[in-house]
C-alpha cells in the first residue's frame, strides 16, 4: 500500500469554467483520501499504513484533470493510413497491438476505453471464438497500468455492408437478433449496430428491425449504440431508441431535437478528418492526396462539425471518441478530439467534460471521469490550463493511477 501527496496544483473537473487554484490531493492505496487547499492540508508527515514514508509530488504549475474516457476505440487495431487493411492482420499481431495501445492510453491520461468493434476470431490466448476485444478486456481487468475497458464485441451489420469475413453479418432481422444475443452471451458490455449502408440515403435496417435488438440488450442492462455517419442511419437509430450514436456526421435539427428529448448521446469523432487531411500531405493514397479526395474530406468535415454544433445547441450529451484503430487516429490522440469540439462551439470546459464525466455517464460508471474524495485516484497532471487551452491535454506528465 502506498500514500502519495500531490501538492499545490490546480484542479479542472470539466463541470466549471474556472480552475481551483492551490489544491492538494492525498492518495492512499489508490483512493483519494482528501482534496484540500494547499495552505490547509493538516499534518502530512505520518507514515503510511505499510510503515513507509509519505511520497510528496510537487504539482505546482500543473493541473489535475480526471482520467480521460475514450468512448469510441478499437483496442486491437493500430489505426494509421491503412487502418482498413490492418483488420486482416493475424490475431497474434492484433493482440500485440492491443498491448501497445494500452501503453499509449496510459501515457495520454486515458483511464477508460469503450471498445466499439473488434474482429471475431479464435483468441490465441483463451481459444474462444468471439470478438478479440472481449478477451483483452477480461485479461486486463484489475491489472496495474491498463485501462478500464467496456467492450461491444464485433460490429453487427447487414451482409454485404462491410468487407471481410471477420464481421458479424446478418441477412434478416431475425438473424441480426440472434447475432446480438450471441454477442451478449459472449460477454459484450454493449452492442454496436452498423447503420451505414451501401446507399448513403438508405439505412441497411429499419427502426422496426433493430427494435428487438435494443429490447434484448436493455433486458440484460446492456446499452446499444449505432454507427451512423449518414443521416439515414441516424434517423433510424434515434427512432428505434438506441442509447447513443457514433460519429453522427450528418445530423439535422429534427434528429438532434429527438436525441435530446430521448436522452440519446452523441459520441463525436471529429479528429479523424484532421487525420485524413494530414494524410493528404504525407501519403500518395488517392482518397487523401488527390484534389477530389481533399475536397470530399473538407466537405464531410464541415458537415460533421456543423452536426456537433447542432447537437450541442439542442442539449444533446456529447462524449468524445478517437475511433483509433477502427479509424485512422491513434490511441494517444483523444486530446485532438477535445480541440475539435471547441472548434464546433463547445467551451473548453465543456469539451473537457465531454472527455471525462460525460463519457462516464454514457458508460454508466459513476466513478469514471470524476475526481472526488473517496473515489479512485484516476486523475492525470497536465502542463497548462485546459479550460482556456485545450491543447494542454496533450501535455500529460504524470498519471496518479498504477
Amino acid at each position: 500500500m502506498t500514500r502519495t501527496l500531490f501538492q499545490g496544483g490546480a484542479l479542472a473537473d470539466g463541470r466549471s469554467d474556472r480552475l481551483q487554484i492551490d489544491v492538494s490531493i492525498l492518495v492512499d492505496d489508490g483512493r483519494i483520501s482528501w482534496i484540500r487547499p494547499s495552505d490547509d492540508e493538516g499534518p502530512t508527515d505520518a507514515p503510511d499504513r505499510s510503515g513507509g514514508t509519505l511520497e510528496v509530488v510537487d504539482a505546482g504549475g500543473s493541473v489535475f484533470v480526471p482520467g480521460l474516457v475514450d468512448c469510441h476505440s478499437h483496442l486491437v487495431l493500430p489505426g494509421g493510413a491503412h487502418w482498413i487493411a490492418r483488420i486482416d492482420d493475424p490475431p497474434e499481431r492484433l493482440l500485440a497491438v492491443a498491448e501497445d495501445n494500452a501503453r499509449l492510453l496510459r501515457q495520454a491520461g486515458v483511464r477508460w476505453a469503450r471498445d466499439v468493434g473488434a474482429p471475431t476470431l479464435d483468441d490465441p490466448v483463451d481459444g474462444r471464438h468471439r470478438a478479440l476485444s472481449l478477451g483483452v478486456r477480461d485479461r486486463w481487468r484489475g491489472r496495474p497500468g491498463y485501462p478500464h475497458v467496456r467492450a461491444a464485441g464485433a460490429w453487427l451489420d447487414r451482409a454485404g455492408t462491410l468487407p471481410g469475413e471477420r464481421m458479424v453479418e446478418a441477412e434478416t432481422a431475425d438473424e441480426l437478433l440472434a447475432h446480438a444475443i450471441r454477442q451478449l452471451d459472449d460477454g459484450a458490455d454493449l452492442l454496436k449496430l452498423y447503420l451505414d449502408g451501401p446507399e448513403p440515403e438508405a439505412s441497411p435496417w429499419s427502426a422496426a428491425e433493430i427494435a428487438p435488438v435494443i429490447a434484448a440488450a436493455h433486458e440484460r442492462a446492456a446499452k446499444v449504440t449505432a454507427h451512423s455517419s449518414r443521416l439515414s442511419g441516424a434517423r433510424v437509430g434515434v427512432e428505434a431508441g438506441v442509447d447513443s450514436l457514433e460519429h453522427g456526421m450528418e445530423l439535422d435539427a429534427e434528429v438532434v431535437a429527438s436525441m435530446a428529448a430521448k436522452g440519446i448521446a452523441l459520441v463525436s469523432t471529429l479528429a479523424i478528418f484532421r487525420s485524413w487531411r494530414s494524410f493528404g500531405e504525407t501519403t500518395s493514397i488517392e482518397r487523401f492526396a488527390t484534389d477530389d479526395g481533399r475536397r470530399r474530406i473538407l466537405e464531410r468535415q464541415a458537415g460533421a462539425v456543423e452536426s456537433a454544433r447542432l447537437a450541442h445547441a439542442a442539449g444533446v450529451a456529447i462524449a468524445t471518441g478517437t475511433d483509433f484503430g477502427g479509424g485512422s487516429t491513434r490511441a494517444n490522440q483523444l486530446a485532438w478530439e477535445v480541440e475539435c469540439l471547441v472548434e464546433a462551439g463547445l467551451q473548453p470546459w465543456q469539451a473537457l467534460g465531454a472527455s471525462t464525466w460525460r463519457g462516464g455517464e454514457l458508460l454508466g460508471e459513476v466513478e469514471a471521469g470524476v475526481i472526488r474524495e473517496g473515489g479512485p485516484a484516476d486523475f492525470a497532471l497536465v502542463h497548462g490550463d485546459p479550460l482556456s487551452d485545450p491543447t494542454a491535454l496533450w501535455r500529460v506528465w504524470r498519471v496518479a493511477w498504477d
